[in-house]
């Protein structure tokens, strides 16, 4: 299956790099990708901007791909499924979940002179950061891009709801299925709560399991391409 691959805030495609081979070996055609104003200069870029490169890499796909969205991306991936439930065969949501209609992307920290700068590992010292060695961390930190504003500020525009019947995979890192499953049902996750097609995978591996675990994280994605 071609499978897009969408990494966080401050990472681009390269976040990825240990996870496409592992993908490769298992037959799949993973694509990992650099939005606009992470990794290719654009500063103005806007969450829409990012939206359509997402949108054109569905497109480009020779077949119905399964779009992978870590962290704050998991909206991107679910962006694509409201707008290409058709070409979109599955969502996988890695350490996150989708943001509903009218909420901001990712207004998360402070911004200065137009994008969002990596915050450092302060706010994600514990769970979030298991298994991140000391070199892990000082080479994200040092590459680390920061987020234009209009893409962190931006309103999340949600129009199709056959969105919800796009099958979603929803891999728990720093939390477990159990802990997701309850704040599905307590309606903290709107948008999965109306999914019909909701899995779990679980994997022991902090916020960013591409770094921590990407032969894992690669086993459960090809497991889920290929169920």
């Amino acid at each position: 299956m071609d499978i897009l691959l969408i990494a966080g805030l401050w990472l681009d495609g390269s976040a990825w790099d240990d996870v496409v081979p592992a993908l490769e070996q298992l037959g799949h055609r993973p694509v990992a990708l650099t939005l606009p104003g992470q990794g290719d200069g654009a500063e103005s870029a806007t969450l829409q901007d990012q939206v359509a490169a997402v949108l054109a890499a569905v497109d480009a796909a020779p077949d119905m791909p399964m779009v992978v969205g870590h962290s704050a991306a998991c909206t991107l991936a679910w962006l694509a499924a409201d707008a290409r439930p058709e070409r979109v065969a599955k969502v996988a949501l890695v350490g996150g979940f989708p943001s509903g209609e009218g909420q901001p992307y990712a207004d998360f920290f402070e911004t200065r002179d137009g994008v969002m700068p990596f915050p450092g590992w302060g706010p994600f010292e514990g769970p979030d950061c298991a298994g991140l060695d000391e070199e892990t961390r000082s080479r994200v930190a040092s590459t680390a891009i920061p987020v234009p504003e209009q893409v962190a500020k931006g309103r999340i525009r949600l129009t199709d709801e056959s969105r919800f019947d796009v099958p979603v995979l929803l891999v728990c890192p720093e939390f477990t299925p159990a802990q997701a499953q309850d704040w599905i049902d307590a309606g903290d996750v709107p948008e999965l709560t109306r999914t019909k097609h909701l899995d779990f995978a679980d994997i022991d591996s902090g916020h960013w399991p591409m770094f921590t675990k990407p032969v894992e994280l690669a086993r459960l994605l090809a497991a889920a391409a290929n169920a």
